[in-house]
């Protein structure tokens, strides 16, 4: 049997509206608001130029129930221009674009096969090749039943079998948990492809046969960090090829950088320029939290003369320069980070009065000590240098209980 090609995605999201990103430039936020669009765009190019057999879209193409006639466009259009070079397209709709939705209809070209609200097979013919597909679109927002139940065994082992489902494995209470499934119950079905959606984190829970997550194609907040694309599937009776295509528009990362042998601002600033730049070569835009490790005695102190708003301030007009933009959303100084600064400044502040102290002051503070009737004996009179000995004493003291403190 022949090979066939298809690409896998889901969760599009498109026209997502990017809640909570204050602060961005104007043109940096409609840059945000048009990536999901952007990223769609790049799947329909590169599979104009890769030409698969067919396209699977596994749920969520719309951010909202209440498609806006602007996504719907986008979208037709997307799949008008796959229908010139003849790409059959199977999609399925999910929770955030069920079937129970309200919105002004648009019909999609020939070529694009929509899954309704029961389980159902549609077939066609790849280089000779029988290839059954399955799928369904949710008829609601909230679907709760195991619809893996209703998908059938596969049947003709000569076909090619794929099931689309848009779901989330039983007890997995990361995500909302809607048409329920275990791997047992996926590999039952004896398909060749399991081509899931819902969950935006790439990965893959079986190898053979492949059940994969593709993720989402655009990032739309911090905590979907990472690169984001759709997969190419080459897939035969004997195994299948996976290849990850990334179609972000822009990336949200989380970021560390390090300040180890840094006391002066000038480079904490080269420091962290050197390790956004190098994301900006490898991603394009990015939008980054950066968080401080390895921060010394001197950086501690460094960091607190002034505000963290201070610091993100002049870090953003240091960056934003450039076509393909980084935009510094958070700087995190941890935990360690934050009590450095504290026994910093506050050792500092202690020391700085005891280098103060006159030799009256320091008998003075040294009183109780040297006129104790039973300990006095074992004393001599206090001199400049035991002075100086105390006074070094006391400061490797204050700092290590400091440090403990922490």
């Amino acid at each position: 049997m022949s090979s066939i090609r298809f690409i896998h995605t889901a969760d599009l999201h498109l026209d997502s509206p990017f809640k909570g990103m204050t602060g961005l430039p104007a043109e940096r936020l409609h840059a945000l608001r048009e990536s999901t669009f952007t990223a769609f765009s790049n799947l329909i190019e590169y599979a104009l130029k890769s030409k698969p057999d067919f396209v699977l879209i596994v749920g969520d193409i719309y951010d909202g129930e209440n498609r806006s006639l602007r996504a719907q466009k986008k979208f037709h259009d997307g799949m008008e221009k796959l229908n010139t070079i003849g790409i059959p397209v199977f999609i399925t709709h999910g929770n955030h674009d069920h079937l129970a939705g309200r919105w002004t209809r648009f019909s999609l070209p020939s070529n694009v096969h929509v899954f309704d609200g029961n389980v159902k097979e549609a077939q066609l013919r790849v280089n000779n090749q029988e290839v059954s597909i399955y799928g369904f679109s949710y008829k609601e927002r909230h679907v709760h039943e195991a619809i893996i139940e209703h998908y059938p065994v596969a049947g003709n082992q000569n076909s090619y079998h794929i099931g689309m489902l848009h779901g989330s494995l039983a007890g997995d209470q990361t995500h909302d948990v809607y048409a329920p499934f275990t791997k047992t119950e996926l590999l039952e079905k004896h398909y060749d492809y399991w081509a899931l959606g819902h969950i935006h984190l790439r990965q893959s829970l079986h190898a053979e046969p492949p059940i994969v997550y593709p993720g989402n194609l655009q990032g739309r907040h911090r905590n979907e960090s990472g690169e984001k694309g759709f997969y190419e599937v080459e897939l035969s009776k004997t195994g299948a090829s996976l290849q990850f295509i990334p179609s972000s528009a822009i990336v949200f990362e989380r970021i560390e950088v390090s300040c180890g042998g840094i006391s002066h601002a000038n480079e904490w600033l080269a420091a962290c320029t050197d390790v956004v730049d190098t994301y900006r070569t490898r991603f394009g835009s990015c939008i980054v939290e950066l968080t401080m490790t390895d921060v010394g005695y001197e950086a501690a102190e460094l960091f607190g003369q002034s505000t963290e708003a201070e610091w993100l301030e002049v870090l953003r007009e240091g960056l934003d320069d450039q076509e393909s933009f980084i935009w510094i959303q958070k700087i995190t100084f941890n935990k360690q980070t934050q009590s450095a600064a504290i026994t910093s400044t506050l050792v500092q502040s202690v020391l700085g009065q005891m280098n103060g102290w006159t030799e009256a002051e320091w008998k003075a503070v040294l009183k109780d000590v040297y006129q104790h009737t039973r300990g006095v004996k074992y004393l001599d009179v206090l001199s400049e240098e035991d002075i100086r000995d105390i006074q070094t004493g006391a400061a490797s003291l204050l700092t290590a209980e400091m440090m403990e403190l922490k």
